[in-house]
């Protein structure tokens, strides 16, 4: 089975291992703020860095938006589901009430209306006044019907036009188009599941001359699958293997696996956004800009770094040019190292080539507003040097006081708006799997069939896959973030 799935026996035994022994907690200098570590530029520098991006798309670059779109909407629905198996037949809680009297605002409305009434001879309004909800709701869930709890949400329709509907993949066509062109050229590369892959290649085939007509572009569309290879064996409560009926049991990795798919990308810029952060025209206008925004940082740094390390590569430099990437590694790269005031010059030019000939990101970053997740950090690398992380509460310390403290009064939010580089000066790309920190994964408890179960998360995908990444954080509106994450969250006025 192992090498059915591409896994190595060592691989196999130190994910065992890692069961017994765990995931260290990462040590942490600080939570990133306005003053220390998130960039707020003014209105003059977004003019400027949008003029970057601008100019960049003109020069022959490549550039393409890779859009995670694998998960299940099933959790959207978690809600709905309970409704099904109540024991009562009329919305009860706040959340089906609500779902009910504005049914009419969804997206989906008119495909699950003529679904009702194929199904069920009725109408939703007919169903409704008859008191069967259920029947509503099971048109939309089950396989019979619209098969919503069971798709993913790239192919859920979330917002209704004046003359048609757009899916969340339709969204992020429109998004590649505003601001990843180059010159009549969009890329778009989705990470699906094998169970769905068919069904986002029919929409494509469908929709894309919809949007090329549209926008005057054509679209270079690529589907991925989460690698057998990034599977984890399960664990039990001894830790050792889980098994059933004798077999090995694996789960995957987690968004962290798909470092992998990323990897196997050739572009020189790639964007990084999920499948279910989109809006309608109506509020693209800020995500547009604050994209670009992002892009604009991302390649007016790596144009500086490029242009220190042909001098280190040269190797005709000055101690005064040396001291210049010091400060440009600590001021604008936001990674420090106090043993650098202790390293010869030799040391410096070994240490300075390590921290600018390496991937690079810029990741907004959103007001912190109580939602639950990942936030930024400047944290402590095992070289030494602190840098700014995106970390997550399970991988800090809460028994530490003032670790906790950190991350319950950081003032940003991370909402997975990231631009990144992923080559280097000489056009070669970097192998990302090199650059990631495998003491950064966890460990979750969870039961099958009755038995506790341990499953191991691989790095996430901006968190411990990147953490060997120079990276840059920029405020952004929380305009630019809308995420999906209940049904009813396509009720907010964001998404009507």
């Amino acid at each position: 089975m192992l090498s059915k799935k591409g896994i190595s026996v060592e691989q196999f035994a130190e994910q065992l291992k890692t069961f017994k022994t765990g995931f260290p907690f990462l040590k942490i200098e600080a939570a990133a703020t306005v003053e220390n570590g998130v960039l707020r530029p003014s209105e003059e520098e977004i003019a400027q860095y949008l003029a970057v991006w601008d100019e960049y798309c003109k020069d022959g670059n490549s550039v393409l938006k890779f859009v995670p779109a694998s998960g299940a909407a099933s959790r959207m629905f978690k809600d709905l589901f309970s409704f099904l198996s109540a024991d009562y037949d009329v919305p009860t809680t706040d959340f089906e009430k609500n779902f009910f009297v504005n049914v009419e605002k969804f997206a989906f409305y008119g495909e699950l209306n003529e679904m009702c009434v194929k199904n069920n001879s009725q109408s939703i309004k007919e169903l409704i006044e008859n008191g069967n909800y259920k029947a509503v709701v099971f048109n939309l869930l089950d396989f019979t019907g619209m098969n919503y709890g069971s798709l993913p949400k790239g192919l859920l329709k979330f917002h209704t036009y004046s003359d048609d509907v757009r899916t969340s993949v339709e969204e992020h066509f429109v998004e590649g188009a505003l601001y990843a062109a180059m010159g009549s050229k969009v890329r778009l590369h989705f990470t699906v599941s094998p169970n769905h892959k068919a069904l986002f290649e029919e929409l494509v085939a469908e929709r894309k001359p919809v949007y090329e007509k549209m926008f005057g572009v054509e679209y270079e569309i690529a589907f991925s699958e989460q690698k057998q290879s990034t599977d984890t064996v399960a664990a039990d409560a001894d830790n050792e293997p889980f098994r059933e009926n004798g077999a090995l049991v694996f789960r995957p990795g987690g968004h962290g696996a798909l470092i992998e798919n990323l990897n196997d990308i050739d572009a020189d810029v790639i964007f990084i956004k999920n499948i279910d952060n989109v809006v309608p025209d109506r509020l693209k206008d800020e995500t547009v800009t604050y994209k670009k925004l992002l892009a604009g940082i991302l390649v007016d740094l790596q144009r500086k770094a490029f242009e220190y390390l042909r001098i280190i590569d040269s190797g005709k430099y000055t101690h005064e040019q040396i001291e210049e990437m010091i400060r440009f590694v600590q001021n604008k790269l936001m990674c420090r190292n106090a043993d650098v005031k202790h390293m010869e010059d030799c040391e410096l030019v070994l240490y300075l080539r390590k921290k600018l000939n390496r991937p690079m990101r810029v990741c907004g970053m959103v007001k912190n507003v109580g939602e639950p997740g990942g936030g930024p950090f400047l944290a402590y690398n095992p070289d030494g040097s602190v840098s700014l992380q995106i970390l997550e509460s399970s991988q800090i310390d809460m028994n530490n006081e003032a670790a906790k403290s950190m991350f319950e009064n950081g003032t940003h939010f991370n909402p997975v708006d990231l631009v990144c580089a992923v080559k280097n000066y000489k056009g070669e790309k970097f192998n990302l799997p090199e650059y990631v920190d495998k003491n950064t994964g966890f460990i979750s408890h969870k039961s099958k069939n009755g038995r506790e179960l341990k499953a191991m998360e691989l790095p996430g995908l901006w968190n411990g896959a990147m953490s060997d990444w120079s990276t840059i954080f920029v405020e952004v509106p929380l305009i630019t973030f809308n995420p999906v994450k209940t049904v009813n969250d396509l009720l907010r006025e964001v998404h009507q």
